[in-house]
């Protein structure tokens, strides 16, 4: 049987954290687009900031739209 720090070796084990730790930083950078647009930045300057397609920015955007104008802002 595999211990811990054998198991941490494997390449499953590493592709998997890897895999992990990409969808956490875009997990993050999404949740940032709609402050950004309450600062004032476009779709154009968030996408460019963050790396991240302009596209993915809009529809982020559009779906964060709804909700701010729910809270009043």
């Amino acid at each position: 049987m595999l211990g811990l720090s054998e198991l941490k070796q494997t390449k499953v084990y590493q592709e998997a954290k890897q895999e992990g730790k990409a969808e956490g930083k875009l997990e993050g950078k999404l949740e940032a687009i709609p402050f950004m647009l309450n600062l004032g930045a476009t779709v154009e300057q968030i996408a460019e900031a963050l790396g991240l397609d302009v596209e993915l920015v809009g529809l982020v955007a559009a779906k964060a739209k709804p909700n701010q104008e729910q809270s009043g802002e």
